[in-house]
């Protein structure tokens, strides 16, 4: 008999919310059997959001949250304060064991702090990154970290690469992933004090396939499956990564309506490169874990659909099964005997 995975998601996170969460809510429960959702948010709204679906009534529960966390607050107070919002509810629900996991694509820096302070960290790590999954040319790779830690240390980076590794393995499925550091040049000698004083130590690690430095120029293209960086590089070579997608995807659009001509090349080929640029779509890959807690704890783009918080839950199934949690921990007791 399947294992039933509870997700406990923010119905009042985001751009879109409640909407397009509890339509992915939906989504998720209808697409797998062994998944129940746990709608945290103000009842009386995703009570009527949810008449307009069809789905296994046992599997979707409503937990009442009147309070919502603004991005514009700041994170660490607002988690304080807030005793009463769909985010700290919804982790507590992690916390007490009611919920094998949380998604939210409300503030992200509520989110960080909530896990930290409410989920709790593994025993061992010290700083939990969130680690987003990115498209290449040659399938994804993990960004880690992407937004958690700005001022990390190498034995910072050190842990993301092991937690990386473990992930990649586990659930993209790629045995032995590479690993390499965000650097402005493939040479050992080159980088700030940060890269310089983690190269060797990422060297000497056993437990990792280390490549060396990683030029940015080179991650669009697979030149790694985890890409170790503090948070501050990361969140720039994420965003301007979304950014040119989206102005690449426009300026060819621009490019195909142009003319007549090119208007029946566009319509000719419309299948082949809606397949192609598929491959590009973040959202079918989810939200962005935050590695190394208690408990799973996915952020999701602000302004996701329905689609990116669907996928976003089928994440943490998977990971769920695939043990991660229990393998970061046994890493990470290995790496202290």
């Amino acid at each position: 008999m399947q294992k039933i995975i509870t997700v406990a998601v923010d119905a009042m996170g985001g751009d879109n919310a409640p909407v397009e969460i509890i339509k992915g809510a939906v989504l998720a429960v209808n697409d797998k059997d062994n998944i129940k959702v746990i709608l945290v948010g103000k009842e009386d709204i995703i009570e009527k959001e949810l008449k307009n679906y069809e789905f296994d009534k046992n599997r979707i529960q409503i937990v009442n949250a009147e309070e919502i966390i603004s991005n514009n607050e700041a994170p660490v107070m607002a988690i304080r304060r807030k005793k009463d919002s769909s985010i700290v509810v919804a982790m507590k629900l992690i916390k007490h064991g009611e919920a094998d996991a949380f998604v939210s694509a409300g503030s992200t820096g509520a989110v960080l702090a909530g896990g930290q302070l409410i989920v709790g960290r593994i025993p061992g790590i010290e700083r939990p990154p969130l680690a987003p999954l990115i498209p290449t040319i040659n399938g994804v790779s993990l960004l880690i970290d992407c937004g958690a830690n700005v001022d990390a240390r190498p034995s910072h980076l050190v842990q993301f690469a092991r937690i990386g590794s473990i992930y990649m393995e586990n659930i993209v499925g790629i045995k032995n992933p590479r690993v390499a550091i965000v650097n402005i040049g493939a040479e050992e000698e080159k980088g700030n004090m940060l890269v310089k004083e983690t190269f060797p130590l990422l060297k000497s690690c056993n437990d990792i396939n280390f490549i060396g430095s990683i030029e940015a120029r080179d991650i669009p293209y697979g030149g790694a499956d985890v890409i170790v960086c503090e948070a501050f590089v990361g969140n720039v070579i994420l965003k301007l990564y979304e950014g040119l997608g989206m102005a690449l995807i426009e300026k060819i659009k621009a490019g195909l309506m142009s003319t007549t001509k090119s208007k029946i090349g566009a319509l000719l080929s419309k299948s082949a490169l809606k397949e192609t640029l598929k491959d590009f779509d973040a959202s079918r890959y989810g939200g962005a874990p935050l590695l190394g807690l208690n408990g799973l704890v996915v952020k999701t783009h602000g302004n996701s659909k329905s689609t990116e918080i669907r996928n976003s839950i089928l994440q943490c199934v998977n990971f769920n099964e695939q043990k991660i949690n229990e393998k970061i921990k046994q890493n990470i007791n290995n790496e202290l005997e």
